[in-house]
């Protein structure tokens, strides 16, 4: 079968069942595997090279890795920590110290019962965090709760990536083909990531900086994924994991001015690959091998599940939750995650574990990822609402801050008003994120501290990366009139919710941006005009200046309303203004005889 045919059979198996599956309330994450099942060769047999596919695949957990590594700043890691490392660590903890036994007993062997209970304490970030976010449940007690744990053991596959072939290499074991030292091993790896952190703190920023300025999109994303796979490479040639690579690719890029761009460009390829990698564990599910060893699969299967919600429960319980949310923690996280596969292959091809162990954990893992979306549909219909729980909280679970991490306000536009809007918000340390497609203004203005970026705000997955799903106002200060209105309606048509205000060039462009439902716009050089018109009048010896100037501002602004209703049509805009210079004509007419009898006087 050609290499299209197969693009085509991807392409049609997940538009046909995922939006099914998320009709049925089963979620995009399920769709995917049932397609993954449905096309691979224990059903209809439509793909049959699963390890070709699902190697390739692994490019989207390569990808989220190195997402993960631009949203992991240190100073949302410290804001977190609480959530994070005290959650996380019990988690893995005692996941880890309730599956040992089992794994002893199955294997054996102490050292590998451990290996395999601290691969299966991790869970599926992927599925968790996307089902969880598909039902809108993240801002949840129990989403809360998930998001910390999920965010910790992201953060330990880190070491685990690092530490598996310095155990290979202890054991005596074989890296490519030649035999390495702990110590040689230990020595390698950290010089190659200092390479790596040195590199790309003082080659990174220069090289997008330069891209930049070719005001060439497509050159820019191409360097973009270049950085994540050529850093993974590096790290795979280096004897790590491409994984890792893309994690410090990504952490290099965390505080960068191009940080968002970088995401929105990267967002769709991670998106598609990481459906194409839900489909090869789909495919992957080894039914000959359940065949095989039904009772060993399906053992491994409840074993993991059982063991994993029971530590999930009361962990839940602890954090402050109430039953019902404990109930949901436990039924969102009980699977392995997408990482054992990667650990355990790993482990595989390092000599640390068996091909006749580490096929049955596949299988499980796989079977456990598919059946999640199932067993949560289940606990939130059934399960959960016998739950509910009256009693008082001993203790809150610690709440993700008001901006989740994300920014309270945006501003697009870094200029002479955008730069104004920043510094008061600085003043009162309101976190904001600022936008600029300026890359010549995006370096002046972070010259002088402030959190600006470069990036399109007209862009939908620039302002997703940036946050508007949780900002609460967005602060329109572009000055290209089209831009500006391209932008307002984006926001309108995605995130109705988030409030707007915004600056319009003149007259015309304020009545598009009203017209778009913009809650409040300002003309840039409509204040300055009335203090400007309100100081001369008193100059004049008009007596109540400051008055008619504010009789003039309100009409104006009541015009300027009636207007939007005619917006398209000019000969009724031109009725509008014509009928607005006569009102103030005859509004002033009796100012005007006593300022010209004053001046006669005179």
């Amino acid at each position: 079968m050609s290499f299209l045919a197969e693009v085509l059979i991807y392409l049609a198996s997940a538009v046909v069942l995922v939006p099914l599956a998320r009709a049925l309330g089963l979620g995009a994450v399920l769709g995917y595997l049932i397609a993954g099942v449905l096309i691979g060769p224990w059903a209809l047999g439509l793909v049959t090279d699963v390890d070709a596919i699902l190697h390739f695949s692994e490019l989207g957990v390569v990808l989220l890795l190195f997402v993960i590594g631009l949203e992991l700043r240190p100073s949302r890691l410290y804001v977190l920590r609480r959530l994070i490392f005290g959650n996380g660590l019990l988690q893995m903890a005692g996941t880890t110290l309730v599956l040992w036994p089992p794994a002893w007993m199955w294997l054996g062997d102490a050292g590998d019962g451990l290996l395999v209970a601290v691969v299966l304490s991790l869970s599926s970030t992927a599925i968790g965090l996307q089902m969880l976010a598909e039902k809108r449940q993240l801002q949840a007690a129990h989403g809360r709760a998930a998001f910390g744990v999920l965010l910790f053991q992201d953060l330990a596959v880190i070491p685990l990536l690092a530490l598996m072939p310095l155990l290979a290499a202890g054991q005596g074991g074989t890296e490519a083909g030649t035999e390495t030292s702990l110590p040689i091993q230990a020595v390698r790896t950290l010089v190659v990531i200092g390479l790596i952190v040195a590199a790309g703190r003082m080659l990174l920023p220069q090289l997008f900086r330069l891209l930049v300025r070719t005001r060439v999109r497509e050159v820019f994303l191409a360097a973009t994924l270049l950085v994540a796979l050529g850093t993974a490479l590096l790290a795979e040639w280096a004897g790590l994991s491409m994984a890792l690579g893309a994690f410090l690719a990504g952490m290099l890029l965390s505080d960068s001015e191009f940080r968002h761009e970088i995401e929105a460009g990267i967002d769709p390829f991670k998106g598609l690959l990481l459906g194409l990698f839900f489909i090869a564990v789909g495919m992957n599910i080894d039914f000959g091998q359940m065949l095989v060893q039904p009772g060993l699969v399906f053992g491994l299967v409840a074993v993991l599940v059982v063991l994993k919600a029971a530590v999930l429960y009361p962990l839940g319980r602890w954090s402050g939750l109430d039953r019902r949310a404990a109930a949901s923690l436990a039924f969102a996280l009980p699977q392995a995650g997408e990482f054992g596969f990667v650990l355990f292959t790993l482990a595989l091809g390092l000599g640390l574990l068996g091909a006749d162990v580490v096929g049955p954990l596949i299988a499980a893992i796989s079977i456990s990822m598919a059946l999640t979306p199932l067993l949560y549909f289940v606990g939130e219909r059934w399960v959960a609402p016998r739950l509910a729980d009256s009693e008082p909280e001993a203790r809150q679970l610690e709440a993700l801050p008001e901006d989740h991490g994300e920014p309270r306000v945006i501003i697009a536009g870094l200029g002479r008003v955008g730069q104004i809007v920043a510094r008061n918000l600085s003043m009162l340390d309101i976190h904001f994120t600022a936008l600029d497609f300026d890359q010549e203004q995006v370096e002046f203005v972070r010259r002088f501290g402030h959190r600006v970026y470069f990036g399109n705000a007209s862009n939908l997955d620039v302002l997703r990366a940036a946050g508007a799903e949780h900002a609460r106002l967005f602060v329109l200060t572009i000055s290209d009139i089209e831009l500006s209105v391209a932008t307002a309606a984006l926001i309108r048509r995605h995130f109705p919710d988030l409030r707007i205000h915004a600056r319009a060039r003149n007259r015309q462009h304020a009545l598009e941006l009203r017209a778009l439902g913009v809650e409040y716009v300002i003309r840039e050089a409509w204040l300055s005009s009335l203090d400007l018109a309100r100081a001369s009048l008193a100059a004049l010896g008009v007596r109540h200046a400051e008055r008619y100037v504010e009789m003039f501002r309100q009409h104006d602004e009541d015009a300027l309303e009636a207007q939007i209703g005619h917006k398209d049509d000019e000969a009724e805009l031109l009725k509008i203004d014509r009928r607005s210079r006569e009102e103030l004509a005859e509004l002033f007419e009796e100012d005007r005889r006593i300022l010209h009898e004053s001046e006669n006087g005179d």
